[in-house]
């Protein structure tokens, strides 16, 4: 079984390590799948969200603090995953980090946001046996990507980003912007809200 990643837009092919892989799976998807199944009844709110992400946090690749976590929350190879502080990942979040996702500062994420580092192979004709290219993700400082958004393999979103529900991102977005859309586009600039805001929710 073989892998595939992009360097300078070359495709590099890395054969499979079945000992690692059994390693890593012991020590990072196993615990997290447990304690995610004996906390799923847990409810949604503000504490407790905080007290799920702390008992993920060791699962995961390098995690920062505040880390909050509601449930139906699944991260997929999350030893290679990098969670800065104040991140927040809403009800229903899919992340698979097997080519590295790096969640910066304050990241938000409403709820079933879909994003994956890797991209499906075709070989003889057929998707099922022609393996994965793994690309890296990053969504920077401060972004808020709404419900149901999906982020594709290789993405780079920029710091203070507004991504609508819905939207699919497939090409990289620069700082301070909204985007919306099938495939996501630049709507326009974001700026601050001037309106009094009483409380945060996270």
């Amino acid at each position: 079984m073989a892998e595939q990643s992009k360097s300078n837009g070359v495709e590099k092919t890395h054969r499979f390590n079945w000992r690692k892989a059994l390693l890593i799976y012991l020590r990072y998807q196993i615990p997290l799948w447990i304690v995610s199944l004996l906390i799923e009844w847990w409810p949604d709110n503000r504490i407790v969200d905080t007290i799920r992400g702390f008992l993920f946090k060791p699962f995961i690749g390098k995690c920062g603090k505040n880390f909050a976590v509601a449930k139906g929350v699944q991260l997929k190879n999350s030893d290679k995953l990098i969670v800065g502080d104040n991140v927040y990942l809403a009800s229903g979040v899919w992340l698979n980090a097997m080519g590295t996702m790096i969640l910066e500062d304050e990241v938000v994420m409403g709820p079933y946001v879909v994003i994956s580092t890797g991209t499906h192979a075709f070989k003889n004709g057929s998707v099922r046996f022609g393996g994965t290219i793994m690309e890296p993700v990053i969504i920077g400082r401060g972004t808020w990507l709404a419900a149901h958004v999906v982020v594709r393999a290789g993405v780079k979103i920029g710091s203070g980003v507004l991504v609508a529900a819905n939207a699919v991102v497939v090409e990289d977005v620069p700082d301070n912007v909204i985007v919306g859309g099938v495939p996501a586009k630049i709507i326009g600039p974001r700026t601050d809200t001037t309106k009094e805001v009483k409380h945060s929710r996270f």
